[in-house]
């Protein structure tokens, strides 16, 4: 089993990293402000699923035999990236309509929420390299085994990711009504368009 300082470590390093706003983060700001508490603790929890899919990959050795394979991981590269920017171009060509606070998300609301949250974690390799760099550093990938991914990874990461997401919700909440307008909308998706964009750009250029 991994030691207290090991655990410290890995805990202060997944909380930085969740806590710098990325292109996840960001599309939960907006999802919160503009449908709401309920879809944005659903779009955290698709964020969470595609965490653990990467850390699962990495604890078990399949992203060390596609991190050997240089073109296929900058296919990889290349295809998040494209991902990535169609997500931004979504977001800076919607059309946001001023939000009514007092309406309750609806049930294709919270599953597209979902979905959503998971499809971006999913489409951002810069996930699998934090858990590949990081995880070394708590352990010997070579030597994992299922009850410490069980009971140890698994359970710290929901943690961590649930806790840094929430405080992201409820600080989004907190002024989302300052932000219900139309034109404050248009702002700030147009925001997170542009962070994804950058990460898309940022992430071709590491092929290079």
């Amino acid at each position: 089993m991994p030691g207290s300082a090991q655990i410290i470590s890995y805990i202060a390093a997944l909380g930085l990293a969740a806590a710098i706003p990325g292109p996840g983060m960001t599309a939960l700001v907006a999802r919160s402000v503009s449908t709401g508490a309920v879809a944005g603790f659903a779009m955290l929890a698709g964020l969470i699923l595609g965490d653990l899919f990467y850390l699962s990959v990495s604890v078990f050795g399949l992203a060390l035999i596609a991190h050997s394979w240089s073109s296929l991981f900058t296919l990889i590269n290349w295809a998040a990236a494209l991902y990535l920017a169609w997500l931004a171009w979504q977001f800076w060509r919607t059309n946001p309509q001023a939000v009514d606070i007092a309406q309750k998300a609806t049930k294709k609301d919270l599953a597209s929420a979902w979905l959503s949250g998971l499809t971006i974690t999913l489409g951002n390799p810069k996930t699998i390299a934090f858990y590949l760099a990081i995880l070394p550093l708590v352990m010997s990938l070579d030597n994992v085994s299922l009850p410490i991914w069980g009971m140890v990874l698994v359970p710290l990461t929901v943690l961590i990711l649930f806790v840094v997401g929430a405080v992201f919700i409820l600080a989004a909440l907190k002024i989302r009504h300052f932000l219900s307008s139309a034109a404050a909308q248009r702002i700030l998706f147009r925001s997170a368009g542009l962070i994804m964009l950058l990460a898309a750009v940022g992430m071709v250029a590491k092929t290079f």
